[in-house]
């Protein structure tokens, strides 16, 4: 409606009932003198014939346009109004009135309630909810493009866009926003009285929330107000703010990170984790944090982000710290530097399918895992390896397709200090080559198998100590190396159930530097030692062997009937035997003198042979020749049972034994101890998810009285005939309730902080709870239902891992067990918002109890607490807890204390 549409209504309606009585149009009067007027007589007296005047004039309407402007419409859009019980049109007030779940539309503004009036002498709505039997019902809806506001009544304004708002409730990028009295005076300017500023989902009784008189609000951009203090419960705490200010976003912005403030016995007072925070753009974002403390010790980190959809994405922490303990001057007095760098980089394989960069960097100091001040991760100070891989891949296509990557590694013993890179490792290979197969058709026959590739490999490896780390003295030592490699094979088959192969590789290598060894007499008081020359220059040497296998696969049935449970037993076998020769290359050794130990005379002076290439990347080569066969044989056990479900057309199939294999060989060349250990290992499934595996060595040789090997059976000295020189058995169990309703979830090793740092992805050695990352509850079950936060009934959601492992050492008589541990951790979610976690086990060899930690995680509805404890522990005890606001808004509201593990220890 544009205009006062029931005055026109009224003005039709006049209009059809004098339709009889009107002309659509008056004629007018005649004002030219010339032209006589047309007068009416008698019919019957015959009048003179009219003249009929012809003019080319056209005829021009009479009627002519008004020169009042019409006044301006007031509403410049469309009004759609609705009331579901009546719509009341009262004409002397000029009001509308719409009742029970009534809307009026206006442009980009609609009003919902349960009574609406609208007044066009004012041009406003008002609009509130309808009280029956002392309910409060339909309550207003007030939406404003992406604004929306619920109040308990509302006043607007078309002309001024102006809105006086009674007890409105609004969310904006997670705040709800509930005030007593609200003005609006424009799009961007909202003014508010009596406000209260919460987080919480329950907006009607909010658990806490912050206070304030008055304040100022622009949409999607602040909220400014006066003094403002917290409540907690409607309590009021001594929790409050001269002034706040609340910044409202929906994308990222930049901003200061407010430190965690506290104390420590040996460092003094703290800020911990302050900082900022640059949302420099779209696909990357930086976080640079800080420590402090007052005894000089100092922390700094740094934190980036990115990510481009569809092509890569990844993460890069930096972190160094100074550490100080005690204080100068003091006999405990230590100062040290720890640093740790990481990187993470991830590319989608959609993004360029022949080339891919991927990096996986964690290096750092020794003991940084162990002596941070800012981590609190006891799984990741367990971890002793530091591994580290960045590389980029190249696929050339085309017949023969070649394959290149270029990669850099590193290996670092966080025990010992050694560390290992290699700077650069450049790997390229051809694929196979069958040179004489037909150009159609399938390969047959052993000609036509005849397959080659070749595969080279160059590398500059760095082998250092932590202390000399990225730093000069570490490529003293560097050893560089090329090696070609080139395997020719064949497989044909023998009487279409035996399966043969032969095989051939040629291997050239090559180093930039030897290393020369004498006997120099006048070095260690002249009783002389062995100097080690080292000679640069290009250097290689070439190596080739043969090998030859033959295998085939046996099955075997036993049927019991089909009216048996177990229906019947299937047995595979799978036999192989094979032959290796390789040469002695005795050409590559060289040999020295030196003198005997002893004065006597009639002992000669020894000669040692030695190979230059003893020292270099790849080794020596073997000075020997050996020739030796080879024997495995390969079991698995199924059998076929009855299956429980009545319905089932198939009986169901159970793996009883999972690989149970044995292997061997016997030496042509060697003059004793000929035969090699047997070795065993298996896998037996218990049940879904449980898999008992062993594996062991059997050695057919006796030991003498110094408990060495000879060359006598066992059986031949009085022994059975086998002795188990080392076995291992290890069982892993996971499951959950979870299992029980067909649902299972593997943890996520990629955002996992301790799978990062070379760890387990599970919490089988304590969890890491990153309280800054969110909610430590899920709102959302897998299926992206809705938790039940009211009442669990019968379910109870809970976890548990199991992981036991034993070895059995006797090699030398000391029948041990050598190593034997329980280790397990379980979750258990006593109802929706309390959950509790233990990690622990037990160490059966050294009689103690391994690390424990217990957690308590409870879920405060717009708040969470965490409490880790650490009672026992190889880097001693520790705790954290933690309370504060699940938003990410008002995350730097919090309270956390900790206790930090004793580094001296």
């Amino acid at each position: 409606m544009q205009t006062k549409k029931h005055y026109v209504s009224v003005v039709f309606i006049l209009l059809l009932l004098c339709s009889n009585g009107l002309y659509s149009q008056d004629i007018p009067p005649n004002e030219n003198p010339d032209i006589p007027s047309t007068v009416v007589t008698d019919s019957l007296t015959p009048q003179p014939k009219p003249v009929v005047l012809e003019t080319n004039e056209a005829v021009s309407d009479t009627v002519k346009t008004d020169s009042v402007q019409p006044p301006k419409e007031t509403l410049t859009d469309i009004v759609d109004y609705y009331g579901e019980d009546y719509v009341y049109l009262d004409r002397l007030e000029n009001k509308v009135y719409m009742y029970n779940k009534a809307y009026v539309i206006y442009g980009d503004t609609r009003i919902d309630a349960g009574l609406i009036i609208l007044d066009y002498n004012k041009n406003e709505v008002y609009a509130k909810g309808i009280d029956s039997a002392g309910v409060y019902s339909q309550k207003p809806v007030f939406v404003q493009a992406a604004n929306e506001v619920r109040p308990d009544s509302i006043r607007f304004n078309f002309d001024s866009e102006k809105a006086i708002v009674f007890n409105s409730r609004t969310e904006q990028s997670g705040f709800n926003v509930i005030a007593e009295v609200t003005k609006k005076e424009n799009d961007s300017v909202v003014f508010l009285r009596n406000v209260k500023f919460t987080t919480s989902k329950n907006i009607d009784d909010p658990e806490y929330y912050f206070y304030t008189r008055k304040a100022k609000f622009v949409p999607k951009k602040k909220i400014v107000t006066g003094l403002t203090n917290m409540y907690i419960a409607d309590v009021p705490t001594p929790i409050g703010l001269p002034f706040a200010y609340f910044p409202l976003t929906e994308d990222r912005t930049s901003g200061f990170i407010i430190p965690a403030i506290g104390d420590n016995n040996a460092r003094g007072f703290f800020f911990q984790n302050g900082g900022y925070y640059f949302a420099i753009n779209d696909y990357v974002d930086l976080t640079l944090l800080g420590d402090y403390y007052t005894n000089g010790s100092y922390g700094l980190r740094g934190e980036s982000s990115y990510r481009v959809r569809y092509k890569f994405n990844g993460n890069v922490s930096v972190r160094y710290e100074n550490l100080i303990n005690e204080e100068r001057g003091f006999p405990n007095f230590s100062q040290s530097s720890q640093y740790n760098i990481r990187w993470t980089h991830t590319q989608d394989q959609k993004a360029s399918p022949n080339s891919r960069f991927s990096a996986s960097v964690n290096l750092g100091s020794q003991r940084y895992f162990q002596e941070s001040i800012n981590v609190n991760n006891n799984a990741s100070s367990l971890v002793n390896t530091l591994q580290s891989s960045v590389s980029y891949s190249k696929t050339f296509d085309g017949e023969p397709q070649v394959n290149t990557t270029i990669a850099a590694t590193h290996s670092q013993n966080t025990n010992t200090g050694n560390v290992t890179l290699s700077l650069p490792n450049v790997t390229a290979s051809v694929s196979r080559i069958f040179p004489f197969a037909p150009k159609v058709g399938v390969k047959k026959g052993i000609l036509q198998n005849i397959n080659l590739q070749y595969d080279v490999r160059g590398e500059n490896r760095i082998n250092t100590v932590d202390s000399l780390f990225l730093k000069p003295e570490m490529f003293n030592d560097a050893l560089v190396g090329v090696q070609h490699t080139i395997p020719i094979s064949t497989n044909f088959k023998i009487l279409d159930y035996l399966s043969a192969s032969a095989s051939t590789t040629f291997r050239e290598t090559w180093t930039l530097k030897t290393f020369r060894q004498r006997f120099d007499e006048d070095l260690n008081d002249g009783n002389g030692a062995v100097v080690t020359d080292t000679i640069p220059g290009f250097d290689s040497y070439r190596t080739y062997n043969f090998s030859t296998s033959l295998g085939s696969t046996v099955y075997g049935t036993f049927n019991f009937g089909e009216d048996k449970k177990i229906q019947a037993i299937r047995h595979v076998v799978r036999p192989s035997l094979s032959y290796n020769i390789n040469p002695g290359f005795d050409q590559y050794y060289d040999t020295y003198s030196r003198p005997p130990a002893t004065a006597d005379p009639d002992i000669n002076e020894e000669i040692v042979s030695y190979s230059r290439f003893q020292g270099t990347l790849y080794g020596v080569p073997g000075q020997n020749f050996s020739s030796s066969i080879g024997m495995s044989l390969s079991n698995t056990f199924e059998a076929k049972v009855r299956d429980k479900d009545t319905t089932a057309t198939e009986p169901k199939k159970v793996v009883l034994i999972n690989n149970l294999n044995f292997s061997t060989a016997y030496n042509l060349a060697g003059d004793s101890l000929n035969w090699s250990p047997l070795r065993f290992s298996g896998s037996i499934p218990i049940v879904e998810k449980l898999d008992f595996n062993f594996n062991g060595v059997l050695d057919p040789y006796a030991l003498d009285n110094s408990n060495n090997k000879i060359d006598m059976f066992n059986i031949e000295n009085g022994g059975s005939l086998f002795r188990l020189t080392n076995a291992n058995i290890s069982v892993n169990y996971t499951f959950s309730s979870k299992d029980f309703e067909g649902k299972s979830r593997d943890p996520d090793r990629l955002n996992n902080d301790t799978f990062r740092n070379g760890g387990r992805p599970d919490d089988l050695f304590g969890d890491n709870t990153d309280i800054n990352n969110g909610a430590i509850f899920e709102e959302e079950d897998d299926d992206g239902t809705e938790k039940n936060v009211e009442w669990y009934n019968y379910k109870i959601p809970w976890d548990l891992r199991l992981a036991y492992t034993a070895t059995y050492s006797n090699s030398r008589r000391q029948n041990e067990i050598s190593s034997q541990s329980l280790m397990f951790s379980s979750n258990l979610e006593l109802s929706p918002r309390w959950q509790v976690g233990v990690s622990s086990g037990y160490d059966f060899k050294n009689k103690g109890v391994t690390l424990t930690q217990f957690r308590f995680q409870r879920d405060l509805e717009s708040w969470q607490m965490s409490f880790n404890w650490t009672p026992i522990g190889s880097i001693n005890t520790s705790w954290y807890f933690f309370v504060g606001i699940k938003s990410s808004i008002l995350s730097d509201i919090k309270y956390d204390k900790r206790r930090e593990p004793d580094q001296r220890l």
